[in-house]
């Protein structure tokens, strides 16, 4: 698939902003290419304080949900939570139902069955709450479009309060969008048009934490660490794929340290069975190991499991719950590979044609749907859908989209189609009946809108840099602008026609590594790591001639010419520090 590679060429005074903030002038522009531009941001980015978030008063019934359940709590009225199956609802329900009993709360909580159930409260949970006496529900990651279940709960005379941050559902009255919001006393959602928080983009777990933090100031309570619940919301913020700016790269920056010598004991369960316990973590160990594992129970069993981690106090227990939480993620690992690669032959066979992928594999566990859609989309980067049979008469399936095609909005175009779906810009969620399948298909493609250029994957460069510029200083620095993941990429440094003055093969059993020696024209060099060794040397040959490829491997002079795109990093050896490189991108040089 062919890649367009970019330059980023934001302007500001780069060397004046260097000097201001004592900063490399590189630095100064990777920040302006994320669009951090006045000072005070600027000063906020690179001092990044938890105790200068956003204040939760701002956010719309912040403070009209809050009075609610201080009442409630005072009234010793019975409260229970309902949260989403996923990370960020276990995020959710572990900061309400922890902060409000230690707030002195009649609490319970539920969390819906991916199978049974499907996303969110509903009736049956309404039905149940109702006949276990509850007074008042709480929502957590899900309720802004669950209509029907509050009007339900209202029937029956509970109190409603829903934090959520999805999407808030609305009607097209011509070119004005109509929103419809539901009837609880209380709705807490940033997405909401008329909330003046100034930052919307958090997940459901941030929202539960302002909520806390808010309770406990109405109500006197002593917050004592300003770093309380924020290793959870930083484990949601990552795992929903939220963009790392404003509050959110704050929030995650500081509970990837407290995440480190957290005083859960569940957690530390959690990252000793998957050997991370003393070691420097990064969004990837919460994105790629933490977050699966608690994911994978709400996929393959109940996400239970996950909230009755958090809450153990007893470290054998805990160990126990980690233990089987990790062989959860090693079953929906062995289960996701057999269905993305099923997912590839449909694709290959049926749909090449096709702009927006709809993906029907019925017997594909359906809580596996969003994960091989996101595979699908990283192959093909294409919007796409995966459908299956669910174990109730309807199909289900998850979305998972790329830039310049809001998913969620593209569905409610397609809605007669629908049962239900929700979601956010570049994932959702979908029930529809069987019948429906091959004209909502249809009508996704021909609705999309999709152009060439936003189905082309763009590879957007930071600084075109040489190798005279890259040492072990600025590659330090570079550190001062983690959190890296959506919406604070790495950065991405670029130089053309590079040679290779020699590759080195070994063999670590599974697969072969290269390491690689590049040189610039100046003659500036630097070492290259390459995990696939397999791919590179096809590349090679089949850019260049086998002949060519031959010299390379032997060390000789070769006419092997490359574009690179990188980022540096520190590899340190026996106490030596050098810069190499790792997962970069090339491609040939085009003379």
């Amino acid at each position: 698939m062919h890649t367009e590679w970019m330059l980023t060429q934001k302007r500001a005074d780069f060397f004046g902003i260097a000097e201001k903030y004592n900063i490399d002038p590189v630095i100064a522009r990777i920040i302006r290419n994320r669009d951090v531009i006045e000072d005070e941001e600027i000063a906020a980015f690179l001092k990044s304080d938890i105790n200068e978030l956003h204040n939760p008063g701002l956010m719309k019934d912040m403070d009209k949900g809050c009075e609610i359940i201080k009442q409630k709590i005072l009234q010793k009225k019975s409260i229970r939570i309902i949260a989403d199956y996923d990370v960020d609802g276990v995020m959710s329900d572990y900061i309400l139902l922890d902060g409000l009993k230690n707030a002195g709360a009649q609490i319970s909580y539920e969390i819906p069955d991916r199978i049974t159930d499907g996303y969110g409260i509903n009736e049956r949970i309404i039905e149940a709450a109702h006949n276990d006496g509850i007074d008042t529900i709480i929502t957590c990651d899900n309720g802004i479009s669950a209509f029907s279940a509050i009007e339900l709960a209202k029937k029956y005379g509970m109190t409603v309060v829903v934090t959520d941050h999805h999407v808030v559902k609305f009607e097209m009255d011509g070119d004005k969008k109509v929103y419809k919001i539901v009837p609880a006393d209380a709705v807490i959602d940033p997405m909401q048009e008329d909330c003046k928080y100034p930052f919307p983009g958090i997940c459901g777990a941030v929202v539960a934490y302002k909520f806390v933090k808010n309770l406990y100031e109405k109500m006197n309570i002593n917050w004592d660490d300003p770093y309380k619940y924020i290793e959870m919301a930083a484990i949601a913020t990552v795992c929903d794929i939220m963009d790392l700016k404003d509050e959110n790269r704050t929030i995650v920056k500081a509970g990837l340290k407290c995440l480190r010598n957290t005083n859960n004991i569940g957690l530390k369960a959690l990252l000793d069975v998957n050997d991370l316990t003393g070691k420097e973590l990064s969004a990837y160990q919460i994105g790629f190991v933490i977050g699966p594992c608690i994911n994978a129970t709400g996929r393959l069993q109940h996400a239970k499991k996950g909230i009755e981690l958090l809450c153990s106090d007893n470290e054998e227990e805990a160990k126990k719950l980690a233990e089987e939480l990790k062989e959860i993620n090693i079953q929906r690992k062995d289960l996701t590979l057999k269905g993305v690669e099923k997912a590839f032959e449909i694709v290959d066979s049926k749909l090449s044609e096709d702009n927006v992928l709809v993906v029907y594999i019925p017997d594909l566990h359906e809580s596996l749907a969003g994960i091989v859609a996101g595979r699908i989309k990283e192959k093909y980067y294409k919007p796409t859908f995966v459908i299956t049979k669910a174990e109730s008469s309807q199909l289900k399936g998850s979305g998972r989209s790329i830039e310049g095609y809001n998913m969620v909005e593209k569905l409610i175009e397609c809605e007669q189609y629908l049962t239900k779906f929700g979601g956010h810009e570049l994932a959702a969620g979908i029930s529809l009946n069987e019948e429906n399948l091959e004209a909502f298909t249809r009508a996704l493609n021909e609705k999309s809108g999709l152009t060439e250029d936003i189905l082309t994957p763009k590879l957007k460069i930071d600084v075109p840099m040489p190798l005279s510029y890259v040492n072990v200083g600025l590659t330090e620095q570079l550190k001062i602008l983690e959190p890296f993941g959506k919406g604070n990429p790495k950065p991405v440094f670029a130089q053309l026609e590079w040679g290779i003055k020699k590759a080195i093969l070994y063999d670590n059993g599974e697969k072969q590594t290269l390491r690689v020696v590049f040189q610039d024209k100046e003659g500036y060099s630097i070492d290259g790591v390459v995990f696939d060794a397999k791919s590179f040397i096809e590349d090679i040959n089949r850019w260049f001639t086998e002949e060519e490829c031959d010299k390379m491997l032997r060390g000789l002079p070769n006419k092997i010419l490359l574009d690179v795109a990188y980022c540096p990093e520190i590899n340190e050896f026996r106490g030596r520090k050098s810069v190499q490189i790792k997962n970069f991108t090339y491609r040939k040089h085009e003379g």
